[in-house]
């Protein structure tokens, strides 16, 4: 964890934003695989461990506002799980650790709560992303389950949005750990992605690394030679030479902040001709993308930047036609891009999405368009420094899509059908980094994983 002051620092700025009453913030607890006693790994909820830094299932917080206290509530383990999972520190020596001297039983959260809402204070909670959490939330509170969600704190979100989308020194160097083992995660792929090879003997090598390095992925790892299917989690098909492999993989730091890597690569060694023409041209879109990046810059038309220089670029190669402005404005683009170019990264790999994409990244200013691909747009708003977020622009082939709209003429001004028609068998492909907003514009994060053609193929022929 970091230093007690770290802790203590961010609790005081969030009692700052909120006006008055009481933060409510439960911890995470174990999630069961298929019997109470045999677990998935546990994984703490990222703004208890942002505000309070414990890593241990069971715990709740309240982070008083009017009287200036903080609240721990949690119970030690008794002689039974001493037994089976070995003594361990007291909750109040390491609460103690991040500054807070007050610990209380669990059992008496309900009681706190309760005098609270009696005093008609208000008492502020995120929404929930549990069921676990949704029920206790709903006992605590006297609300209805299907009401929980609905009921979240708006003044609560927007304060720890506003504090947890900064990050500090300290956060960013987790950050670059995180994208090191990440970069080590790549390169092992590299070495190990041949024909004849099963996809998940490679993603099983990704895995080692995790493990040498005592981390856990940022998330479900896709590693597949079926790059059109943009979150493709099956890794049962072998490699063959010609195929395009979409590596989209990260680890996250000891202290729980997530790195978010892709890279494409050419079983056999080397980018045949179309490969190779449509690669680069991504690495240059991605390239523009980046460079664009800056204070008060609205992603959105980071976004709408990479999209347009993709349509250039494939209006030279016969996919697009037509004036590429208009193409992008239509959404014609997105038959081969239907995604957003990125999103925010820290404590989450999607930080904070589970307060609602809307409530992170739009804001008044900036409402989400209805058109298809700019819809999934998960970051619009602009930039501030100290901001983390990923830019991940693809080319993809996805034969329902090409069909659907081929036969319904969407866009048939606009796009070359005949030539998307040659390339259904092609897959897709994907390359991201994460970048820092910096105060004079940007710079990409991590030790610089393999992408250029040559580094690639440099590697995949070692």
């Amino acid at each position: 964890m970091f230093a007690d002051s770290v802790y203590i620092g961010r609790r005081q700025a969030l009692r700052e934003k909120l006006r008055s009453g009481v933060a409510l913030l439960l911890g995470n607890v174990d999630s069961p695989i298929n019997f109470a006693h045999n677990v998935h790994p546990f994984r703490q909820d990222s703004t208890f461990s942002y505000f309070f830094g414990l890593s241990r299932p069971g715990l709740a917080a309240i982070i008083d506002v009017d009287r200036g206290e903080d609240v721990v509530f949690g119970d030690d383990p008794g002689l039974d799980d001493e037994i089976w999972l070995g003594e361990s520190t007291t909750l109040a020596n390491q609460c103690a650790a991040v500054g807070c001297s007050l610990v209380k039983p669990y059992g008496r959260l309900q009681e706190v709560i309760g005098e609270a809402i009696r005093r008609e204070r208000d008492v502020h909670f995120l929404p929930p992303y549990r069921a676990e959490t949704t029920l206790d939330l709903s006992r605590l509170l006297g609300h209805q389950t299907g009401d929980i969600g609905t009921r979240a704190s708006p003044d609560l979100i927007r304060a720890v949005v506003g504090l947890r989308e900064i990050k500090s020194e300290m956060e960013i160097a987790e950050i670059e750990s995180a994208l090191s083992i990440a970069d080590e995660m790549h390169r092992t792929a590299m070495r190990l992605t041949r024909p004849g090879v099963l996809e998940r003997e490679v993603a099983a090598g990704m895995r080692q690394v995790l493990g040498r390095h005592g981390v856990h992925e940022a998330y479900r790892p896709v590693f597949t030679k079926r790059g059109e299917i943009l979150h493709n989690f099956n890794y049962n098909l072998r490699l063959e030479r010609g195929d395009l492999v979409v590596n989209d993989s990260g680890a996250v730091s000891a202290l729980g902040y997530a790195s978010d890597i892709t890279r494409t690569l050419p079983v056999g060694g080397q980018f045949d001709l179309r490969q190779r023409e449509l690669y680069e041209l991504l690495l240059q879109v991605q390239t523009a993308a980046i460079e664009a990046i800056r204070p008060g810059m609205p992603f959105v038309d980071v976004h709408r930047l990479a999209a347009l220089r993709m349509v250039e670029g494939m209006t030279a190669l016969g996919f697009f036609r037509g004036n590429p402005l208009e193409v992008v404005s239509s959404g014609a683009y997105a038959i081969c891009f239907p995604h957003g170019l990125g999103h925010q990264l820290g404590l989450d790999v999607h930080d904070m999405e589970s307060f609602g994409e809307d409530q992170v990244g739009y804001d008044e200013q900036f409402h989400r368009s209805p058109l298809f691909g700019m819809s999934s747009l998960r970051m619009a708003r602009c930039l501030k420094p100290g901001m983390v977020l990923t830019v991940e622009p693809g080319i993809y082939f996805i034969p329902a899509l090409i069909r659907r709209w081929s036969a319904e003429r969407r866009h048939g001004q606009f796009i070359d059908y005949d030539r998307f028609n040659k390339y259904l068998d092609f897959g897709g492909m994907r390359v991201e980094d994460e970048v820092l907003v910096t105060a004079g514009g940007s710079r990409v994060m991590g030790p610089g994983t393999p992408k250029t053609v040559a580094e690639v193929e440099g590697l995949l022929a070692v």
